[in-house]
């Protein structure tokens, strides 16, 4: 296992990102993003996501140099044409203008389309919060994963849902989560690592636990009947909760903007069509509706009673979204970016694919 410092994972990615002919300052909104999902401990949506790209790459469907752009602007609204380019500039751009938009208005509302994977839909979320705002995230998939409540197949993807508030005191509630149990980039992780997965993220074709994190693999992202679950589990668990979720987070971050929905799409999909994924960002500014000291203190007061429920379990005292991952950008500033050896080798490979070094390196 490497812990890579996170100085030479951002190196290693806009190494790769330039040979691959992304203009600088769209690879570096990349890089950042991809290295603060790492340090925040979300493995699944960082330095791993450089195979997908490649292969979306080598298939044509990525148009690395798309240069995002606004194409629709009304007052607290606009809409981003994402050129087809990977979604961390648009999705940046987009929550950057709904921020803009909410501190003239109060709110503001912008959409993205034509865009590709975004990696963690938290860290828009955290823009809207670090400029003292609400900041509330959805998105589309290109992935058909999640299998429905009742259904023996997949159908939609899992469809994030990210959530920020500013407190006063406290640092800012942080909500980021797919509409599946984990996100199928998750088992990829698990995969990687050799690790089993706990039973109920993914089932097969006849609804049955799968726990082999090589057979999940398969059954996530190479287009077998079954998939991974909707947040809740099964049906008795609240599983339809989870479907609902995923379904109102494709109609704001796919129908609303017009991007794709694949089992549609699928029908009519040449293999060099790009993914057409879209996002909506929302920014709400506490400010519209009440006195701002007055908001601070009051979440505040609800942290408050939250850290003080009696827990559980005594080593594990009771903590708000957001907490573990400041505590994991903590840990790995100093200790580093763990990746297993497998993960390494495949950095490697599409370094040398790339035609550039390997810069990985311990942060000690």
């Amino acid at each position: 296992m490497l812990h890579a410092s996170h100085d030479s994972i951002r190196a290693q990615i806009l190494a790769i990102l330039a040979a691959w002919g992304s203009p600088p300052h769209l690879a570096e909104t990349t890089a950042d993003i991809m290295v603060e999902t790492d340090l925040t401990g979300v493995d699944s949506h960082g330095i791993s996501m450089l195979m997908a790209y490649e292969e979306l790459l080598q298939k044509g469907q990525l148009r690395i140099a798309g240069e995002p752009r606004v194409v629709r602007d009304f007052a607290a609204t606009a809409m981003v044409d994402g050129a087809d380019g990977l979604g961390h500039p648009a999705a940046f751009m987009a929550m950057k203008l709904a921020v803009e938009k909410a501190r003239a208005f109060g709110i503001g509302a912008v959409g993205v389309v034509n865009s590709h994977h975004f990696g963690a839909a938290g860290c828009y979320a955290r823009i809207a919060s670090d400029a003292g705002l609400i900041g509330l995230v959805t998105s589309s998939t290109r992935g058909i994963l999640m299998v429905p409540t009742r259904a023996a197949e997949p159908v939609l993807g899992t469809n994030p849902i990210a959530f920020a508030a500013p407190a006063g005191k406290h640092k800012p509630v942080v909500l980021d989560m797919a509409t599946t149990t984990v996100a199928g980039n998750k088992v990829k992780v698990y995969h990687l690592n050799d690790k089993p997965i706990p039973e109920g993220w993914v089932q097969d074709g006849e609804g049955r636990p799968v726990t082999d994190s090589h057979v999940a693999n398969d059954y996530v992202f190479k287009h077998k009947d079954g998939g991974i679950t909707p947040v809740g589990g099964p049906e008795s668990l609240g599983g339809h909760k989870g479907y609902g979720l995923a379904l109102m987070a494709h109609i704001l971050g796919g129908t609303l903007v017009g991007a794709s929905f694949s089992p549609l799409r699928n029908r009519t999909q040449k293999p060099d069509d790009p993914n057409n994924i879209g996002h909506f960002m929302l920014a709400v500014d506490p400010r519209a509706f009440r006195d701002i000291d007055g908001y601070e203190s009051d979440l505040d007061a609800v942290i408050d009673v939250l850290h003080a429920t009696r827990p559980a379990d005594p080593a594990k005292p009771v903590l708000v979204p957001g907490e573990p991952e400041e505590a994991s950008r903590a840990r790995r500033l100093v200790e580093g970016i763990p990746m297993p050896e497998s993960l390494v080798q495949h950095v490697k490979d599409v370094a040398a694919r790339a035609g550039v070094d390997y810069m990985l390196k311990a942060a000690h």
